[in-house]
């Protein structure tokens, strides 16, 4: 649930992002005070004018003087108003630049386990709409609401000092407005929470449709997804409506008892003039004063559904922000200046962070050693844990018990820029970028000019079998499209195994990297692997047994624990379960004591 704050509260968490442009916001509100002063300036014009230059006998270079003047102060407020902008617009949408561009770093830096738990929606509306409501109050709504506010005030004083009676009339219609007032931020700001994060949701539902378009309509349930879609849309317009009308009651009550209050200034104004207790010129300045703070009151409606907009925006803005990274840098790093690439597991326990307290580890006491240059096969049945321990290497997810250290180091040693300097993943669901072929592949590559990336870049792509980007439109140049999804499974594989590649990292975390590939490019790739992997310590989940046969050693993976570390030979001879496993990599039955007999026969060869 979200923290309950108020308006106050929420707006001054702003106050460090506006300090810098404070100085221009003071004077854009200066600018636009100024207006509103033309403004209420021109109705003592009029009352002198009615009451002196209008006179019997008075000349008429009178009236032109007169309407100089008027037309002096109108390019004045026209022009206090264009200062106002130039002043504002600029500096707010750099700190709107500022607030998005801290909210992305943020994200970035953000665990894993925080963006399970929230919709990519949620977060795209956070950073484009609510930073873009928080910029326009920010630019407008704020500084005219107090501009507004003061010019109500001034104005009614101006008002009492011509006649009090009248004002009197005119100010009782406030007490109403105020009351209504206080229940219309309440309502208002309930119904506009909820409006942003409904909206947020259906960026979300728009986000996964787009991303998911062959499924749908692989499977026909196009039809069932825009229903749901309408029913998310829907649900949106009605608490619009909901909103809309909550605005439209509050303007309704501070537009119609202010013109009442003006009909009855009216008529007891005519009587007064009457009696000879306020003069014509008076009462028309009187009521063109009046015109002007009226229309001040009227606006004050959109100005507070502005704010308390701009206050939900802030708070689920500030929601994100307030969220705290649990991976984080150590307070006095380590270093390895020369890594070998020794990679221990020592008792790993670990439980996803929102799992509730009785639920067991999915990890369960972890022990395994890797020896540098080695390469290692991860073997188990689907949920027993393999894809976790993976994202547990490069620090996706932190251990909840024991460590991970690499060449006697704990990951948590390292700041997360080493760490992943010195570790490279490459996972069974592909996520490349909207960008070329080769930025991709040198995402995580660092080579010092132009013909050394050439060189990495080409390497890394032999390596992988990922020759077909050549005959791309662009060769290496080409867009692949959003996520690659204009590639195949098999070619996304590829593209993302030479970005893991071309790190050149001294440990390899592979989650069964060839899985969408056909047997022939796969066996061109394990052999290339063979060469590669020489001097990288390598962990890699098999999925396959070809996949197996790229390690010198299998460990065997049951509940959460380590329960065999071996040989493909060694396991197969003393291993129940790895042979089970085994069987079940394959979709043709495969005789094990068959292929056992072969592997001792082959092993006392090469012994003879």
């Amino acid at each position: 649930m979200p923290t309950q704050t108020t308006l106050w509260e929420s707006l001054s968490r702003l106050y460090p992002h506006l300090k810098p442009i404070l100085l221009r916001l003071i004077l854009g509100l200066f600018a636009a005070l100024g207006a509103s002063l033309m403004a209420l300036a021109i109705p003592q014009v009029f009352r002198v004018l009615v009451n002196d230059a209008l006179a019997v006998g008075q000349a008429t270079s009178t009236v032109w003087i007169a309407s100089g003047v008027v037309l002096l102060l109108g390019i004045l407020e026209a022009t206090f108003v264009a200062l106002r902008r130039f002043l504002v617009i600029a500096p707010a949408t750099t700190v709107e630049t500022t607030l998005r561009t801290s909210f992305y770093r943020h994200l970035q830096n953000l665990a894993v386990a925080f963006h399970d738990r929230w919709g990519s929606g949620q977060l795209l509306s956070r950073a484009m709409t609510d930073l873009n409501l928080m910029r326009r109050w920010m630019a407008f709504g704020a500084i005219m609401l107090v501009v507004d506010g003061l010019t109500i005030t001034i104005g009614v004083s101006i008002m009492f000092f011509m006649s009090w009676p009248l004002a009197l009339i005119f100010l009782a219609a406030a007490v109403p407005v105020m009351i209504y007032g206080f229940r219309f931020r309440t309502t208002y700001s309930r119904v506009s929470r909820k409006s942003q994060d409904q909206a947020g949701d259906l960026a979300t539902t728009v986000e996964e449709s787009v991303h998911g378009i062959r499924v749908l309509k692989a499977f026909g349930r196009s039809r069932e997804a825009l229903d749901s879609f309408n029913d998310q849309a829907e649900e949106l317009r009605q608490t619009e409506i909901h909103k809309a009308h909550s605005l439209a009651r509050f303007s309704l009550v501070v537009t119609l008892l202010p013109e009442l209050a003006l009909g009855a200034s009216l008529v007891t104004g005519i009587l007064l003039a009457v009696n000879g207790d306020v003069t014509i010129g008076g009462l028309v300045a009187f009521f063109a004063t009046a015109g002007v703070v009226t229309a001040r009151v009227e606006f004050i409606g959109p100005l507070l559904a502005m704010t308390f907009t701009a206050k939900t925006a802030i708070d689920r803005h500030y929601e994100v922000m307030d969220s705290e990274n649990t991976i984080t840098d150590p307070a006095e790093p380590r270093t390895l200046r020369q890594p070998h690439g020794v990679v221990t597991f020592e008792d790993v326990h670990f439980r996803y962070p929102d799992a509730e307290e009785p639920a067991a580890d999915v990890l369960n006491g972890i022990d395994l050693t890797l020896q540098a240059g080695e390469t290692m096969a991860l073997v188990g049945v689907t949920g027993c844990g393999k894809s976790t321990l993976l994202n547990l290497v490069p620090r996706i997810y932190e251990v909840t018990g024991g460590a991970i250290r690499i060449d006697g180091v704990d990951l948590r040693d390292f700041t997360l820029e080493e760490l992943r300097s010195h570790v490279s993943v490459a996972f069974e669901d592909t996520i490349l970028f909207s960008n070329s072929v080769r930025d991709n592949v040198l995402m995580g590559a660092e080579p010092e000019n132009d013909d050394d990336a050439n060189a990495v870049l080409k390497e890394a792509l032999d390596i992988a079998q990922a020759h077909f980007v050549y005959s791309l439109p662009e060769g290496v140049d080409t867009l692949i499209g959003e996520e690659g999804l204009s590639l195949s499974g098999g070619q996304r594989q590829r593209v993302a195994l030479a970005r893991a590649i071309a790190a050149k990292p001294r440990v390899l975390v592979l989650d069964d990297p060839l899985s969408a590939l056909d047997v022939r490019t796969e066996e061109l790739v394990e052999e290339r692997l063979r060469e590669v992997l020489q001097d990288t310590t390598t962990l890699i989940v098999a999925h396959r047994p070809s996949t197996v046969a790229l390690a010198d050693r299998v460990a065997l993976m049951e509940n959460g624990r380590i329960v065999d570390v071996g040989t493909h030979t060694e396991l197969l001879a003393r291993n129940t379960h790895y042979r089970y496993v085994i069987a079940s990599l394959t979709e043709e039955p495969v005789d094990l004591d068959t292929e056992l007999e072969e592997l001792e026969h082959d092993d006392e060869e090469a012994r003879a």
